[in-house]
């Protein structure tokens, strides 16, 4: 495949082609995303906590992310990168966003960055266009400003969340983001935003009717004791089955094997289960509704009633 670029994104928007994207934080992971076939990766701020051990994303520092994307770079140097700006890397001013923005491009070789918040950044996203470099905005659920709203909760389930995210869509596609992504939204709001907007929209865990999906790698491999969001899935046990295949195929001679192919482990697993998910993806099978978050009918009955919602 050829790496992906802001004309084929839109390409496949209009063609209903979804995106099937991970987040990686390091080399091997990447490099199994990119053997994989996944159209995009995200070197998350959520390594912070998959990888470092934070309580949150919001400890975790440019340094580290740079430190992330470098190595993610090397794994997958075919794929289209994007590096996530932490919390504290673009708020102070527009200058401190376009240096750091200009960080994940120069030291780690990204081809875009990723920063939360709507119309209250719109003049960082700006600069950081301005300057040339590619922007993802990032609506719905944002981590680093969960305590305005009062902890992890789905957005857009009323409809003053509602009209508050379509007008924050609005500020980005203005200040001029190529894509968005909606995080933590029932399938039929995440739906009319993905309707309203020119650029695509991307979802993690804004259910089946946006422009592509987005999942934590950790969280598709299980690896992440914490807590596992509604809306992933994990695809180890799809995975493994093919595994264990694979290792009887060659179970006679598997330590030869291993030597010659490096081929009967985790990579191997990880790869497939990365495999699975895209396939997934591209199919339209995943996200099933058990992994779309609900909606009351009253409150969605309020959404299709507003002159926001798309006729």
């Amino acid at each position: 495949m050829s790496k992906l670029n802001i004309f084929k994104m839109n390409a496949m928007k209009k063609e209903g082609i979804p995106v099937a994207w991970v987040t990686a934080y390091d080399y091997p992971m990447a490099y199994c995303a990119e053997k994989a076939g996944v159209d995009m990766i995200l070197v998350g701020d959520s390594g912070g906590m998959v990888q470092y051990g934070y309580s949150n994303t919001n400890p975790i520092v440019m340094d580290e992310m740079i430190m992330m994307a470098k190595a993610v770079r090397r794994g997958a140097p075919n794929t289209f990168i994007i590096g996530d700006m932490p919390q504290g890397s673009y708020e102070i001013s527009d200058e401190d966003a376009v240096r750091n923005a200009l960080r994940f491009i120069k030291e780690a070789g990204c081809d875009a960055i990723k920063l939360e918040g709507g119309c209250r950044v719109s003049s960082r996203i700006e600069a950081i266009v301005n300057s040339g470099i590619l922007v993802m905005g990032h609506l719905g659920l944002t981590p680093q400003s969960t305590q305005s709203f009062g902890g992890y909760k789905v957005q857009c389930k009323d409809l003053e969340s509602f009209v508050e995210t379509i007008d924050d869509a609005s500020c980005l596609e203005k200040a001029g983001v190529f894509s968005i992504l909606l995080e933590a939204i029932p399938t039929e709001p995440g739906w009319a935003i993905t309707k309203k907007c020119k650029v695509p929209v991307y979802g993690v865990g804004a259910g089946s009717k946006v422009d592509g999906q987005l999942l934590i790698m950790h969280d598709l491999l299980g690896l992440y004791p914490t807590f596992r969001p509604y809306f992933s899935k994990c695809y180890i046990p799809d995975a493994s089955k093919l595994y264990f295949q694979h290792i009887n195929n060659h179970a006679t001679n598997i330590i030869i094997y291993g030597r010659e192919t490096k081929n009967d482990g985790l990579l191997f697993l990880i790869t497939h289960a990365i495999e699975q998910y895209v396939k997934e993806v591209r199919e339209g099978i995943f996200p099933t509704e058990e992994f779309c978050y609900p909606i009351k009918k009253e409150e969605l009955d309020l959404l299709k009633e507003s002159d926001l919602w798309p006729k």
